[in-house]
């Protein structure tokens, strides 16, 4: 992702992968690979590779926090799960404090 390579990014991706701000199904939400993949190829931040990689943190056995730095504004983060080495899902956050608030509660 850092290089913009999409082909790389969608060989990681299952084909029914959701990619959403917190509602699967709020407008503007990827309900499968090929709409997340459409939406890179649509921003110069991600096609470009124009972001900085800030850090990628535990969130459990399937879970990691991917916070990143785009040319402008404050880090956001993706909280990406994966199952049998594919991502499932990735859930956008803008405030990367909310995420490691999450992170640190007790998990069941």
């Amino acid at each position: 992702m850092l290089r913009g390579d999409l082909d790389a990014i969608a060989g990681l991706l299952d084909p029914d992968v959701k990619w959403h701000g917190g509602d699967p199904t709020a407008p503007g939400s990827c309900q499968n690979s090929d709409q997340a993949l459409r939406f890179m190829r649509q921003s110069d931040v991600i096609r470009g590779g124009k972001f900085e990689l800030v850090d990628v943190l535990d969130a459990g056995s399937d879970k990691v926090i991917v916070v990143i730095r785009p040319p402008s504004g404050p880090p956001v983060a993706n909280v990406t799960t994966f199952r049998n080495g594919k991502v499932v899902e990735m859930v956008h956050y803008a405030d990367v404090d909310e995420v490691m608030r999450l992170r640190s509660q007790p998990r069941s």
